[in-house]
C-alpha cells in the first residue's frame, strides 16, 4: 500500500519515498497547517500571488519615467526628441534576441527561482546606473543605465509569468494574468501621475540633481521588487517540496529551424502585434508634450490624460479577458480594437475634441487586443513550435519599437506632431488590413480562430474524442515515454504563453488537463 507516493530503489528490492515525509511534516504543522501557509490552500495561493504582481511593479514604475520626465530630461541634458527617444530604443534593442534565448536562459541555466532573481536585480542596477547618471548630469550614463535594464525587463516578465502558470493552471490561470497586467499597468500608472511631483518637491542647487531624487525613487520600487523574487522563491521551493513537484525544466527548446513552417496565418499575427504596438507605447512615451502643445494642457493635467491607458487597462484587461474567454471570437474582437484604436488617433490628429475621450478609448482597445490576439498563436502552430514562434513574436515587436521609437524622435523635430500622427494611423492601416487578410485566410481553414467559445468547445471535444485513449499513469511510464505532440486546439492553448508554459507530458487526459502523478509542474 502507499504504492502511489513510492518509487523503486535503484536495486529494485524495496520500496523508498518519493518525498521526505520528516521534512513535510515538519513544514505543515502549526502554521503550516492553516490556510495562510498551507500550500494546498487556495488562501496561500492568493498571498502569493500578491507577491507575484508586484514582482514586476517596479520594472514597469520604471519603463516609462523618461515618459513621465519628457520636457525635464530634455530641457536638463540638452537633448533633442530623437536623443531622448533611444531611452525607450536602448531598452528594446537588447530584447530582440532576449526574447528568443530568455526562455532558454530561464529553463537551462538559471531556473525560475534564481532567473527572477537575477532578473529582478538586473532591473534594479539598470535603474540605479540611470539615475547615477542624472546626479552626474551625463546623458551618456543615463542612455547605459536603460541599456542595462531592458536585459533584464523582458526575461523578468516572463519569470512571472511561469509562477502564475506554476500555482493557477487550469480556470484560475486567466484570473491570475488579468490582475499581473493590472498590477503591472498600476506601476505604469503611478509613475506618470507622481514622478513629475517628485521632481517639483525637492529643491537642490542644481536641477540635475532634483532629477537623479526623482529616478531614485524607481530604485526603492525596484528594490520592494526584487524582494519579492525572493519571496517567491522560498516559497516556491517549500510548495514543490511539500507537494513533490518538479519545477526544474519545461523540456522545451526554441528552434530557429522552425521557422521554415510557421504558416501564414502566424506571420500575420506577428505583423499586426508590431504595427499595432508600435502606435501605443512610442506615442505614451511622447504623449505629455503632445498634450501640453495642442490641447494647451497644464503638465499635471497632461500627465493625467498621458497615463489614462495604463489606467484604464488596470480593470479593463481582467474583465475583457473574462469576455473574450466566455465569447470566444478572437479575430472579431482584434478588428474592433485596431478600429477603435485608429479612431482614437485620428481624433487627436484631426479634432480638438477633449482628449480625454480618446485616450479612454484607447485604453479600452489596447486591453481588448492584448487579451484577443496573444492567446492566437497557440491556435495556429503545432505545440512544439509554441516556444519559438511567442519568442520570435515578441522578438519582432521590440525591433519594431526599438525602431519606431527613433523614427518617432525624428518626426517630431522635423515635422511636427501632426505627421506622428498620421504615421501611427498609417501603422494601424497596416495591422488592420492584415487583420482582415488573416480572417480570409483563416476562413478558408475552417475559421477556428473566430469560433465561439461554445463552438470551439464543441470543436475541441470532437478532437478529444478521437484522439484520447487510456494511458498507464505511473512514474515509470512518465520518466521511459516518448514525448508526444498534442493535438487538439485546447493542448494548444493550454500552452497559453508557452515560452512559460506548463509542458504536457504524454500522460494527460486529451484535453489539456495535466494528472497529478506523471506530470509533476515543469516550467521555463
Amino acid at each position: 500500500m502507499g504504492g502511489k507516493n513510492m518509487i523503486n530503489s535503484e536495486d529494485g528490492s524495496d520500496l523508498k519515498p518519493l518525498i521526505d515525509s520528516d521534512k513535510v511534516e515538519d513544514d505543515m504543522c502549526g502554521c503550516g497547517q492553516s490556510a495562510f501557509c498551507s500550500p494546498k490552500r487556495g488562501l496561500h495561493r492568493y498571498v502569493m500571488l500578491i507577491f507575484m504582481c508586484f514582482l514586476s511593479f517596479g520594472s514597469y514604475f520604471c519603463y516609462d519615467n523618461p515618459a513621465a520626465l519628457q520636457s525635464t530630461i530634455q530641457r536638463i541634458m540638452d537633448v533633442d526628441t530623437e536623443q531622448f527617444e533611444l531611452l525607450y530604443s536602448l531598452y528594446s534593442w537588447p530584447n530582440v534576441a532576449l526574447s528568443i534565448l530568455g526562455g532558454f536562459l530561464l529553463d537551462r541555466v538559471f531556473g525560475i527561482r534564481w532567473g527572477a532573481i537575477i532578473f529582478a536585480s538586473i532591473i534594479f542596477v539598470g535603474q540605479i546606473i540611470f539615475a547615477l547618471g542624472a546626479q552626474f548630469n551625463s546623458f551618456l550614463i543615463m542612455e547605459i543605465g536603460r541599456f542595462v535594464f531592458g536585459l533584464g525587463g523582458e526575461n523578468l516578465a516572463v519569470a512571472q509569468n511561469a509562477y502564475a502558470v506554476s500555482w493557477f493552471k487550469g480556470r484560475e490561470l486567466n484570473m491570475a494574468f488579468g490582475l499581473q497586467l493590472s498590477f503591472a499597468r498600476m506601476g505604469s500608472t503611478v509613475n506618470m501621475l507622481t514622478l513629475e511631483s517628485t521632481y517639483n518637491a525637492v529643491s537642490f542647487d542644481k536641477d540635475y540633481q532634483r532629477l537623479a531624487f526623482a529616478l531614485f525613487t524607481g530604485v526603492m520600487y525596484c528594490l520592494f521588487s526584487l524582494f519579492c523574487a525572493f519571496v517567491l522563491s522560498y516559497f516556491d521551493k517549500r510548495r514543490s517540496r511539500i507537494l513533490n513537484l518538479d519545477a526544474t525544466n519545461t523540456g522545451e527548446v526554441v528552434r530557429l529551424r522552425d521557422i521554415k513552417d510557421f504558416p501564414l496565418s502566424l506571420w500575420l499575427l506577428f505583423i499586426i502585434c508590431v504595427t499595432y504596438y508600435v502606435a501605443i507605447f512610442p506615442f505614451i512615451s511622447l504623449g505629455t508634450v503632445f498634450f501640453v502643445d495642442k490641447f494647451e494642457m497644464s503638465s499635471s493635467s497632461a500627465h493625467f490624460v498621458n497615463s489614462l491607458v495604463y489606467l484604464i487597462s488596470l480593470g479593463a484587461s481582467f474583465l475583457l479577458g473574462i469576455m473574450t474567454d466566455k465569447t470566444g471570437l478572437n479575430l472579431f474582437w482584434v478588428i474592433i480594437s485596431i478600429f477603435g484604436t485608429l479612431v482614437a488617433h485620428g481624433m487627436l490628429a484631426f479634432t480638438w475634441i477633449t482628449p480625454y475621450a480618446s485616450m479612454v478609448l484607447m485604453g479600452v482597445m489596447y486591453s481588448l487586443l492584448a487579451c484577443a490576439l496573444w492567446p492566437m498563436v497557440a491556435l495556429v502552430v503545432p505545440e512544439h513550435q509554441l516556444g519559438t514562434a511567442y519568442g520570435l513574436m515578441q522578438a519582432i515587436q521590440n525591433l519594431g519599437l526599438a525602431i519606431i521609437s527613433m523614427i518617432a524622435g525624428i518626426i517630431v523635430d522635423t515635422k511636427g506632431y501632426l505627421v506622428l500622427e498620421v504615421f501611427f494611423c498609417a501603422n494601424l492601416c497596416v495591422a488592420l488590413f492584415c487583420t482582415v487578410v488573416l480572417y480570409i485566410v483563416d476562413s478558408g481553414k475552417g475559421g477556428l480562430l473566430n469560433f465561439t467559445a461554445k463552438e470551439r468547445e464543441a470543436h475541441l471535444e470532437s478532437l478529444s474524442n478521437v484522439s484520447s485513449a487510456p494511458k498507464e499513469n505511473t512514474v515509470e511510464t512518465y520518466t521511459r515515454s516518448p514525448r508526444i505532440t498534442p493535438r487538439t486546439a485546447s493542448e494548444l492553448r493550454g500552452r497559453y504563453l508557452s515560452t512559460i508554459g506548463v509542458y504536457p507530458t504524454p500522460d494527460h487526459d486529451g484535453l489539456g488537463r495535466l494528472l497529478p502523478l506523471s506530470c509533476p509542474h515543469q516550467l521555463k
